[in-house]
């Protein structure tokens, strides 16, 4: 969480973009459990303006639930929010909560809580209950394990702060159909919806790896191996990549280089089924229910 970015007025929370994108999937009437919260923001903002009854913050470390308890005690809010030293969702009983935030970790660790939490959510009722994820990493596994634990992505949305790019995801049981890899690795709702900031994100991606790709060859290019005869046309370099002598370091070179063109693909198929969307925008089939299956 960036602390520059949020403001304390009369006792009254504003969040950030980012946080008020995450903020703005809770259901309203729902008891909303945020886990890692850290100084309590998004719990403070939820309830003071009325989007929910009540809220569980809960943080794995005693330092900032106790500052989350000062900002709860300065709002007047402590009959509304409950305040819970918990690692992950442990401290959160079956039925508590309505809607769970998983917020500014990353991608690994959000899918070691939601596993380690099954107790919380086995029994939610399709599309009733909500996960409101917004993974700093890793998004590609968590929609994987989604998809896996037999979770349906309602939407997605995407911001930019401070140079980054942030995603952000609201699930419920349900039964959603197979994703493409390229759907899960960037989104299928922000795909389907041709999300203008993922328009700008794949660009930027493609950008970056084709000069990562640059840099690479041209070390390929300064390898013992690509000196000798047929260098040149470029054989020099392929058969460095392709002979049984090559060195440790050529084989990581090209093993890298050959991820950084299927990223480049994979990212182009992305920017080309985005493009078809726009298309056939305003034609039957949203993205809630593009993705329900059956």
């Amino acid at each position: 969480m960036n602390k520059k970015r949020e403001r304390r007025e009369g006792g009254k929370i504003r969040l950030s973009g980012r946080l008020s994108a995450i903020a703005s999937f809770v259901p309203a009437g729902s008891v909303a459990a945020d886990v890692g919260t850290d100084h309590g923001y998004i719990p403070l903002w939820l309830v003071q303006e009325g989007i929910c009854p009540a809220a569980i913050a809960m943080d794995v470390r005693p330092g900032p639930l106790e500052r989350a308890a000062a900002h709860v005690r300065e709002a007047g809010c402590s009959d509304r929010i409950s305040l819970r030293l918990s690692d992950g969702l442990d401290a959160l009983l079956p039925g508590e909560a309505g809607a769970v935030i998983i917020a500014g970790m990353g991608g690994l660790l959000t899918v070691q809580i939601l596993e380690r939490g099954r107790r919380i959510w086995e029994s939610w009722e399709p599309e009733r209950e909500r996960l409101i994820l917004s993974p700093h990493s890793e998004t590609a596994g968590v929609r994987a394990f989604l998809e896996e634990a037999g979770f349906l992505i309602l939407r997605e949305t995407m911001v930019r702060e401070e140079g980054k790019y942030y995603v952000i995801m609201e699930a419920a049981r349900g039964r959603m159909r197979p994703l493409t890899e390229a759907e899960r690795e960037f989104g299928p709702c922000l795909l389907q919806d041709g999300h203008p900031l993922l328009a700008e994100y794949l660009k930027k991606e493609k950008e970056t790896a084709r000069a990562l790709i640059g840099r690479l060859e041209a070390a390929m290019g300064n390898s013992p191996r690509a000196k000798e005869p047929g260098a040149a046309d470029g054989r020099g370099i392929k058969e460095a990549a392709g002979g049984q002598g090559r060195t440790d370091a050529e084989k990581r070179l090209t093993a890298r280089r050959e991820e950084l063109c299927a990223r480049i693909r994979m990212i182009e198929e992305a920017e080309d089924e985005m493009q078809r969307n726009n298309q056939r925008a305003g034609e039957a089939g949203a993205s809630l229910d593009g993705l329900r299956l059956g």
